[in-house]
């Protein structure tokens, strides 16, 4: 096998490790594929095979070990735009009627909402201020 098929055979390679990281959406075929674009790199300035393989295995293990985890770290964080029942969960609304263990009315971000009170046997009075704990269909649970 001369360098020039030793490029090919590791672009070959790379093309293969391709399609499992489409089907799959796991990422690190695709940094076994850039391990393996970098030994036919490496074959094309006439390195020779041990070192071709060193490349892969050390380009490979260097992405692995450091994009895998930032990857992570952005998967886990939450969203920091918060959108619909999430942003008006932890608010604060004004009673515009008793709220008890069987229901009332909030204002909550500038809209009328029907509220239901967290603690069943607790009510709130007209003006006072409740945080928001959840929101189950129409209706905001405070306390």
């Amino acid at each position: 096998m001369t360098n020039i098929d030793a490029w090919v055979w590791w672009l070959v390679v790379a093309a293969a490790l391709g399609i499992p990281l489409v089907v799959t959406a796991m990422p690190e075929f695709g940094m076994f594929a850039v391990g393996a674009v970098a030994a036919a790199v490496a074959s094309g300035f006439g390195a020779g095979l041990v070192i071709q393989v060193l490349v892969f295995v050390v380009v490979s293990v260097a992405l692995i070990a450091v994009v895998r985890p930032i990857a992570a770290r952005h998967r886990n964080q939450r969203p920091q735009l918060l959108s619909g029942i999430d942003a008006l969960k932890g608010r604060q609304a004004v009673v515009l009627e008793r709220v008890d263990g069987s229901g009332g009315r909030i204002k909550l971000a500038g809209e009328v909402w029907s509220a239901r009170a967290l603690d069943t046997g607790r009510s709130y009075d007209v003006g006072q201020e409740v945080d928001v704990v959840d929101i189950e269909g129409a209706t905001a649970i405070v306390m």
